[in-house]
């Protein structure tokens, strides 16, 4: 395991040092910041970690799961970055041919020359050359990113309200035909010619919409403003544990009796109890293929969890890993998680590319960290926006999953209901 010179301080104004951590990162080429803004609950392991400059990578768009172990296996340490939708092409024999004009690699993961845990008002520093007081006092003395409103940017619709009803129409024949269950389909939205400064968007992002698996990650002059609220993948030890979501319903913080209305009937909600099962099953089967033999469990079915602008249904489930899996394996058996493609995975996979009109990219990707232990923690890129500072491009996502009950309208609006806070931020 790799030496790092590691010093742990105490802070008293844990948000107005993140606030300047940030911008002190922000001077890197490439950093990674991860923060649960708070959320503890039973799989909690950190509440932030950020790491910032690279002192190894590896990014990668073909053959990914055989190289990916070589340096895996080669940095016995930190690893921080993220598994892009498309590195389903190294899994399955698909394509994608969709624009991609933010264009993160399929696959980045670096060694980061430092590490900052925080948990509490403990901060711990991990560095590989940095002395650790040294690069405390650089954070302390760094200015925090002003955090005015960003001038209107225009926001423009990949495809039409018309078209997306129509394909909805479309995708539930497929269903009927029983070519699939159901199908995770997604639109874009983007602005051209548009220039942010990405920090002050994200810092605006989490405080309307501060979520668990939030992160800001930069790869050079590409970024990603992250507020998801789901996680792909957990592993502790041989303990794996997927918490997919499938179940959506507006917050109502006007009216507390209103609010719990809604909760109860997301809870009782045979289309979002039907679209949850159907990916809780879909997730079993996965894990099925790297766990030991009936070790994989459903910990917890429809599980209603309440964040700033909606009420979510998650399920968990978990297994205990066999002895031979590594982490190609486990990806290879897992990705892309089930919430974001549908079942049966491959053919909806084709679908979703036949159909939908933007490469996905890191969207629906997963982001996260893998520590020197080899365990790991990975969100579901989803609630975020992208962006490419050459290109001048801005781009975020929303989907739903589509049953043959869908109503295509209220689909529509479900979509527009996730990208409330994004909206609100950009507009």
């Amino acid at each position: 395991m790799v030496q790092r010179n590691t010093v742990s301080f105490s802070v008293t104004d844990i948000e107005n040092f993140k606030k300047r951590m940030l911008s002190w990162a922000n001077q890197f080429g490439v950093c990674c910041f991860l923060d649960n803004n708070g959320y503890g609950g039973k799989h909690h392991s950190y509440e932030c970690l950020l790491a910032a400059g690279a002192a190894a990578f590896y990014s990668a768009s073909k053959n990914i799961l055989v190289s990916l172990q070589d340096f895996y296996q080669l940095h016995n340490d930190w690893l921080f970055g993220h598994f892009s939708y498309d590195l389903k092409n190294d899994i399955e024999n698909l394509t994608s041919s969709h624009k991609d004009k933010v264009g993160f690699p399929d696959t980045f993961l670096f060694q980061p020359q430092t590490v900052i845990k925080i948990n509490g008002n403990l901060v711990t520093f991990s560095c590989l050359q940095d002395e650790p007081s040294i690069v405390f006092k650089n954070i302390q003395a760094t200015p925090i990113e002003r955090t005015e409103p960003a001038s209107a940017i225009y926001i423009q619709p990949r495809i039409s309200k018309e078209t997306y009803l129509q394909t909805i129409q479309k995708l539930q024949q497929h269903i009927l035909r029983g070519d699939c269950y159901e199908i995770n389909y997604c639109m874009e939205f983007f602005a051209e010619d548009t220039v942010i400064n990405p920090l002050e968007i994200y810092q605006q992002l989490i405080s309307i919409s501060p979520n668990p698996f939030s992160c800001f990650y930069k790869l050079n002059d590409k970024s990603l403003l992250c507020a998801s609220p789901e996680r792909y993948l957990k592993k502790e030890g041989s303990t794996i544990i997927s918490q997919p979501i499938k179940g959506t319903i507006r917050r109502n913080n006007a009216d507390i009796n209103a609010d719990e209305t809604n909760k109860k009937q997301l809870y009782e909600s045979t289309k979002d109890r039907s679209e949850n099962v159907m990916v809780v099953d879909l997730v079993r089967n996965d894990l099925s293929k790297i766990c030991k033999e009936n070790s994989v469990q459903v910990e917890e079915l429809f599980g209603i969890y309440t964040f700033p602008q909606l009420h979510q249904m998650i399920s968990t489930i978990k297994g205990e890993l066999r002895n031979d899996i590594d982490l190609p394996g486990i990806l290879k058996a897992t990705f892309p998680m089930g919430s974001m493609t549908g079942a049966p995975k491959k053919r909806v996979m084709e679908l979703i590319e036949q159909y939908e009109y933007t490469k996905r990219g890191i969207y629906s990707g997963a982001v996260g960290y893998i520590s020197p232990e080899k365990d790991f923690d990975f969100n579901v890129v989803i609630r975020s926006i992208m962006y490419n500072q050459i290109n001048q491009y801005l781009s975020y996502q929303v989907g739903s999953g589509i049953t043959f009950y869908s109503n295509a309208e209220e689909e529509y609006k479900e979509c527009l209901l996730k990208a409330k806070a994004i909206e609100k931020v950009l507009q």
